[in-house]
């Protein structure tokens, strides 16, 4: 079992970039995940969650050169935020300002700051049980890195242990409990009707046998939220890596 996909999404609330290595920074985080977002004038985050419209942004990034591009306009993210953030604006149709955090990123969960983990299989038995292509499942979710060779589900068993990816050592803290976001339409912000109440029915059918459900008082939840030490910053994970 190793590592198929690697996932970063530069922009909280924006679309992802598949990377073929990331480092871990000294919070835990992903280096470049979730290191900037968009505010409103109250100071929330503008995301799926808050604002149904941003999913109408499909930004594109290019992380080597460290530039977004949106529209056909092109801003670099370390010079133009607050130019990216105007242009947003207009699209959204308020005021938008440019958020940055570099040492931590802006994670949902404060107290498992790591990158999100979840078996391939679990991704695509849940897309077939909504008719749901993959990668549009991939980005109602939103989770970083996915680990091929393993049962559906696979990752549910692990809950207060530690998965180690190339030596990495990764505590996997609670299964992720969701919002609004993953029952959209990733590109229209168009809603499935029912899609919370059937997923937690079929969540719950489908934990693995001898799995707590301790971690679980509702079951619409997926994919691991995790915690990785800061004796962990500096190492990197990398694509095709080892899972033990």
């Amino acid at each position: 079992m190793n590592v198929s996909l690697l996932r970063l999404y530069p922009i909280k609330g924006l679309p992802p970039v598949d990377v073929a290595e990331t480092t871990v920074l000294p919070s835990g985080a992903l280096s470049l995940d979730r290191r900037w977002a968009l505010m409103d004038a109250r100071g929330r985050f503008i995301n799926g969650k808050n604002v149904p419209t941003i999913h109408t942004l499909d930004a594109w990034f290019d992380v080597s050169a460290l530039e977004v591009t949106l529209d056909g306009r092109t801003f670099s993210l370390m010079r133009q935020g607050s130019e990216f953030a105007a242009w947003c604006g207009d699209r959204l149709g308020q005021p938008v300002t440019w958020a940055e955090n570099a040492d931590a990123g802006f994670p949902d969960d404060l107290e498992a700051t790591g990158p999100t983990f979840v078996s391939a299989a679990s991704v695509q038995a849940v897309a077939d049980w909504f008719g749901l292509e993959v990668d549009g499942l991939r980005r109602r979710f939103r989770c970083n890195i996915e680990i091929d060779g393993v049962d559906a589900f696979w990752e549910d068993a692990f809950y207060g242990s530690t998965v180690s990816i190339a030596g990495v050592e990764v505590q996997a803290i609670n299964p992720c409990a969701r919002c609004v976001v993953p029952s959209r339409d990733t590109r229209t912000g168009e809603a499935m009707a029912g899609f919370q109440k059937r997923f937690a029915e079929l969540r719950q059918q489908h934990l693995p046998p001898g799995v707590s459900t301790a971690p679980f008082n509702h079951y619409y939840r997926f994919t691991v939220n995790t915690r990785i030490a800061a004796t962990e910053a500096g190492n990197v994970i990398r694509l095709g890596d080892a899972i033990s």
